[in-house]
C-alpha cells in the first residue's frame, strides 16, 4: 500500500477458477488485482517485471516503487 493507493497486481491465465483464487489472494495482500486476460498475455507482463527490476536496482528506487493502473 502506498498511502491510500494499492499497487496493481496483474495476473493472467486460462483457468477461470485459478484466476479467481489469484484475484482473491492479491486482494487479501492489499494489491489492486487486474485480470490481464488469457495466459498468452504473460509474455507482455514479463517485461514489466524487468522494468520494475531496472527501476528498483539501477534507478535506486528499491522497494519504494510500484505500478498502478489509474481509471476514471
Amino acid at each position: 500500500v502506498f498511502g491510500e493507493q494499492r499497487a496493481t497486481m496483474f495476473y493472467c491465465g486460462d483457468d477461470s477458477a485459478a484466476k479467481a483464487i489469484v484475484h482473491r489472494l492479491a486482494d487479501e495482500l492489499d494489491f489492486d488485482p487486474v485480470d490481464a486476460g488469457p495466459l498468452e498475455m504473460a509474455r507482455h507482463l514479463e517485461p514489466l517485471a524487468w522494468l520494475y527490476i531496472y527501476l528498483a536496482v539501477n534507478q535506486g528506487m528499491g522497494a519504494n516503487c510500484a505500478f498502478k493502473i489509474l481509471q476514471r
